[in-house]
């Protein structure tokens, strides 16, 4: 039996009984006292950062202030990829440092590509969320140039800003390509579409009814009940259409299929809402579960019918990749150089990604020849997040959430409401 700390137990009373006394202006005061307090965190973690990063710095050697007025700038696009498992998201976040946007930021400013993110005329082509990652992010912004504004066209020339960022941004996030584009050209607005991949194990996974399914988003949607409604930040406009969805095997020359086999959502638009492809995502692992029919996506999409979105849980955010940003007369610069160093630290993390893939699955199919193991492919079960019910309760029959109008209505009375028209990607 476990021993009971009486001593923790009489200090958690006494605090409890402090707090209960509390009158209100007193409840008033601690709440400004714990909004203090996390105001000194939030100076404690900036401080950490500065302090580290003056660490790296070479010792002995002041760092000289660059002047950015002896220099010629030059806009451009950068592509990149980064696996973000690790990271809280692609946007910089005010307390948070592990971010791909502040690593990023970090190493424009060091190498002094840029001045200041707010003098760079900044654009990102989408952001994405907490462990997803990207295969072709974008981004737009002034940098240093080492040419002439007249004569910038040999791009051979130019710093090889591939090369510097790499050198200074951690390994799972690299710059592969950029290119010179107008001062006015964004990397978020000029974007002519977006595509994602969604990676997922077949398991035992109905694939054909999957991409039945995947089929009725394309064309031009109300997507309410297919995302995260964002209308906290004045977002009321959810109509997007969908240029192509599917879901196949990627190993589609195989004789024998199995539950090993490795499977994937592609899906294309200009622009895509607030989690739109992980709650997609959540519902196309219903239909390959058996549990729907993959018509409950057009019934979904009949905002008539069906005013208000079910509860339901998103898929997993780690299989979740913006693999490419399309733009129109854009010819990408690669230093083939670097490259090949780029590809080189990639297939390091394959190899050793792979090994252990491949240790875990010899494991599991020595520990299946023990049994009979008749529909056991679970793989993909681990995909959905939240709490499974042991009695499935089909998606038309659940709890309804609120209705776009009342989360309207709601945040009006709650403060000042400001529609935004611009889309989220």
């Amino acid at each position: 039996m476990a021993k009971v700390s009486w001593k923790r137990i009489k200090t958690t009373r006494s605090t409890r009984e402090q707090l209960e006394m509390l009158d209100k202006s007193e409840l008033i005061d601690k709440i400004l006292q714990l909004e203090a307090h996390n105001e000194q965190l939030k100076l404690t973690i900036i401080k950490r950062t500065d302090t580290k990063m003056k660490k790296e710095e070479t010792p002995g050697k002041v760092r000289k202030s660059f002047d950015f007025s002896r220099c010629y700038k030059r806009h451009i696009l950068l592509k990149f990829y980064y696996l973000g498992w690790d990271y809280h998201g692609f946007a910089v976040q005010e307390d948070n440092t592990d971010t791909i946007e502040h690593h990023l930021f970090a190493a424009l400013l060091k190498s002094c590509c840029i001045e200041s993110r707010e003098s760079s005329n900044y654009h990102r082509c989408g952001r994405t969320d907490k462990g997803v990652s990207s295969f072709s992010q974008v981004i737009s912004l002034d940098v240093r140039s080492r040419l002439e504004p007249e004569n910038q066209d040999n791009l051979s020339d130019e710093l090889p800003y591939c090369k510097i960022l790499n050198r200074l941004l951690p390994a799972n996030i690299r710059c592969i390509a950029w290119c010179p584009v107008s001062s006015t050209f964004s990397a978020r607005f000029d974007c002519k579409f977006r595509s994602y991949r969604y990676f997922f194990p077949r398991g035992n996974l109905n694939i054909e009814a999957m991409d039945k399914a995947a089929k009725y988003v394309i064309g031009n949607h109300d997507f309410r009940n297919i995302c995260k409604m964002d209308v906290a930040n004045g977002v009321i406009n959810f109509k997007r259409t969908v240029m192509d969805a599917r879901v196949s095997s990627l190993n589609q020359n195989v004789k024998k299929s199995t539950g090993y086999d490795m499977c994937e959502l592609e899906i294309t638009s200009q622009a895509f809402l607030w989690h739109q492809i992980r709650c997609l995502m959540g519902i196309l692992l219903l239909v390959g579960q058996r549990k729907e029919e993959p018509e409950i996506i057009l019934k979904l999409l009949d905002i008539e019918t069906c005013p208000q979105k079910p509860q339901y849980n998103m898929a997993h955010q780690v299989p979740l990749n913006l693999w490419y940003c399309d733009y129109e007369s854009i010819n990408w610069f690669m230093d083939e150089n670097e490259l090949l160093n780029t590809i080189k630290v990639l297939q390091q993390d394959w190899a050793l990604n792979t090994i252990k893939s491949i240790m875990i699955k010899n494991m599991l199919m020595k520990l299946e020849n023990f049994i009979n193991c008749v529909n056991s492919d679970f793989q993909s079960d681990c995909l959905l997040l939240g709490v499974q019910s042991k009695i499935y309760q089909p998606l038309m029959k659940r709890e309804m959430c609120d209705s776009l109008e009342n989360k309207i209505k709601h945040y009006e009375k709650k403060r000042k409401f400001e529609v935004i028209h611009s889309e989220v990607t």
